[in-house]
């Protein structure tokens, strides 16, 4: 079995660190760059920076921030928020991040997956998904920070992002965001069954054992978190000794 992956992410608004619930309530939690650079030196996988009001609010994503973070940090990295264009993807590229990461953009103009994925490889593409469950009994994507229903369902749109050449999936529940009540393994486990490419689980770490579930139960490839490390629950290094202990492989 590969290694799983644990993902601190950072919500970014004005330039400072911010978490709620369900997308909303959102509190100050800190500097981007001093945060960024402790969970690498705790042991983060990787980072993942989203401009939460970035395609709100209708401006372009922080690329003077990405320079300062990858300037700071010694781990991969992904930047989202206001990408709507292969120009905008390379500009964030250029000032150092390693991945971009799609959410509106992708729902409005889906071709944008495949034009940037032919110039840089699939490898440099995620598409996150932001989805609640509905009175329908499916999973629904939203856009603009949560904030806007599509007429996107979860599955069949990871597999068509997929097939237009997304390289990993970033699916955060909407109803579990923040609430530290544990991720929905059982929609991770038939999302990954129907896909080929990494699917990193997002919304609803609240312990160890939940980040344990998700990877096994859930299959997924990696474990996104926020709050469990930004208000000091936890440790990169405690999280990742825990499901070492556990027998679940993760790089130490």
């Amino acid at each position: 079995m590969l290694a799983k992956r644990i993902i601190p992410c950072l919500d970014v608004k004005n330039g400072r660190v911010v978490k709620g619930i369900n997308f909303l309530d959102l509190k100050d939690v800190g500097d981007a760059v001093d945060l960024g650079r402790r969970y690498a030196l705790e042991g983060a996988d990787e980072l993942v920076y989203l401009d939460i009001s970035a395609t709100l609010e209708g401006r372009k994503t922080f690329a003077e921030l990405v320079s300062r973070v990858a300037e700071a940090v010694n781990i991969p990295f992904t930047v989202g928020g206001g990408i709507r264009s292969l120009d905008d993807a390379s500009r964030l590229l250029d000032a150092g991040a390693d991945k971009i990461t799609l959410n509106s953009a992708a729902i409005a103009r889906p071709e944008l997956i495949g034009d940037i994925a032919a110039k840089y490889g699939r490898q440099f593409v995620v598409v996150a998904i932001d989805a609640k469950s509905c009175p329908d009994g499916r999973w629904h994507a939203t856009t603009h920070g949560g904030s806007r229903p599509s007429d996107k369902e979860l599955f069949s749109w990871a597999r068509e992002a997929e097939d237009r050449g997304a390289g990993e999936i970033l699916f955060t529940s909407m109803d579990h965001d923040g609430t530290r009540s544990g991720y929905p393994c059982d929609v991770y486990a038939a999302l990954s069954d129907s896909l080929g490419i990494p699917v990193i689980a997002s919304g609803g770490a609240g312990s160890v054992a939940d980040i344990a579930a998700v990877l096994i139960e859930g299959k997924a490839d990696a474990a996104l978190a926020a709050s469990i490390f930004h208000y000091g629950q936890y440790t990169v290094a405690e999280v990742k000794r825990q499901l070492a202990e556990a027998g679940i492989p993760v790089r130490i």
